[in-house]
């Protein structure tokens, strides 16, 4: 079945807000809805960032859909504590709940006073993460000694199955990487021929046959001035460099190095459009490929707009 999620944006709305846009997402037709999971927002226009643990057990309470979320274990989640939390929600809301385990940006996890390791570091603590969450989940008293530690961890309130644990790639090394351990990966949109190489990556070398998520992020408005003004405002700050992304610390540096961003450089980014038409024919070329799941991030603030058209 070819999922199309409502993409939850803990950096531009409040939980409230967002509680009340996935139940009208269900409504509208989506099939799932998916979280991100931030500490910081990108930007201090976009004003938010609620705790994704506390908000899944309010949405899963309030839908019947799927529900999916990004989340990084090894800095500001140990990973004892992640598994604790699926084997939770996958206890109340059986067969619900999807993953996608991602090795974070210091924006978010600088916040415990720890160095900020570099990305091959970061892969290697994820993948331990990985190894300790799955354990966990299927019973096993977990001792680990390594890039993140546990000791005598053991979950008592155990799900009935143990679900995906996705990785979250933006580029080729790392759906290289992470095909041979993870169950599918999540990636973002570009157009066919580079998405294409993220996905072969990711197939040729352990993921042939396992689902991938693209999520898709653009900016609609029935009013194209409108929907071309809000992608400057809410994301200007996501179109610099990958590895500016991954390693700036603050909201007021990603401020600052995003202050003289052109306009341009946000439309080769996002496609920006006030036709739905538009946004169809991206979202059939990406199912082409042979993708399971496409996420729908409107970047607009506008989202009840967005969810009726």
């Amino acid at each position: 079945m070819k999922h199309i999620s409502y993409h939850a944006s803990h950096e531009q709305f409040s939980p409230r807000d967002l509680l009340r846009l996935v139940k009208k997402a269900e409504q509208a037709g989506f099939t799932s809805c998916h979280s991100s999971d931030h500490f910081h927002p990108w930007s201090a226009r976009q004003g938010h960032s609620g705790h994704v643990y506390s908000w899944l057990g309010a949405v899963m309470e309030a839908t019947k859909f799927p529900v999916y979320f990004i989340t990084t274990p090894g800095q500001r989640y140990h990973p004892a504590v992640v598994a604790q939390a699926i084997a939770t929600l996958e206890d109340m809301y059986p067969d619900r709940l999807g993953i996608s385990l991602g090795s974070g940006e210091a924006l978010n996890e600088h916040i415990t006073g720890d160095p900020w390791p570099e990305k091959v570091m970061r892969n290697q603590r994820l993948l331990e993460c990985a190894s300790v969450i799955k354990r966990l989940l299927i019973g096993e008293k977990v001792n680990h000694w390594g890039l993140v530690n546990v000791h005598e961890a053991k979950l008592y309130t155990l799900p009935n199955r143990v679900p995906a644990l996705n990785c979250a790639a933006i580029s080729q090394e790392t759906a290289t990487w992470s095909a041979a351990w993870a169950d599918g990966l999540l990636t973002v949109y570009r157009p066919a021929p580079k998405l294409q190489m993220i996905m072969q990556a990711f197939r040729s070398n352990g993921g042939a046959g396992k689902p991938i998520h693209v999520k898709l992020t653009f900016s609609y408005d029935r009013d194209l001035t409108i929907a071309r003004q809000q992608a400057y405002e809410q994301w200007r700050s996501n179109c610099l460099e990958a590895h500016h992304l991954a390693n700036i610390h603050t909201v007021e540096q990603f401020d600052v190095m995003s202050e003289n961003c052109p306009m341009e450089r946000v439309e080769e980014n996002i496609p920006i459009s006030a036709n739905p038409s538009d946004f169809v024919q991206i979202i059939n070329e990406i199912f082409s490929l042979g993708v399971d799941h496409v996420i729908l991030h409107n970047v607009n603030k506008n989202q009840d707009l967005f969810i009726e058209d």
